[in-house]
């Protein structure tokens, strides 16, 4: 980035880091959000969880059924490298499965 592009929000005039970035034009934002669009992020949905002995996991075998700890219908966590952001619902596109967010979680961390 140039520095004809690079914006500092400490030359904005702004304390709060946040007040200034909603001071910033669409045109401002999509400019310094242009250097992290390339990062790679794994997504992973889940289902459900469940807890079960090793013994109890060797005796598993084809078309064993594992239960979860969620009901038929609930939402599921959708996470971006480990942290969840999100809950929705399975879909189907053509003929794979997919996930559409239904709730964003919001981050306590600052």
């Amino acid at each position: 980035m140039t520095d004809e592009t690079h914006l500092d929000l400490d030359d904005l005039g702004a304390t709060d880091k946040a007040a200034a970035f909603e001071e910033l034009t669409p045109s401002q934002i999509n400019k310094e959000l242009e250097a992290i669009y390339d990062i790679p992020v794994q997504i992973s949905a889940v289902l459900g969880k469940t807890a079960m002995e090793v013994n109890q996991l060797l005796k598993l075998g084809r078309g064993a059924v594992v239960e979860l700890d969620r009901r038929v219908g609930e939402a599921i966590d959708i996470y971006v490298n480990n942290r969840l952001v999100a809950r929705g619902e399975v879909v189907v596109v053509e003929d794979r499965l997919g996930v559409t967010m239904t709730e964003i979680i919001k981050s306590d961390r600052n």
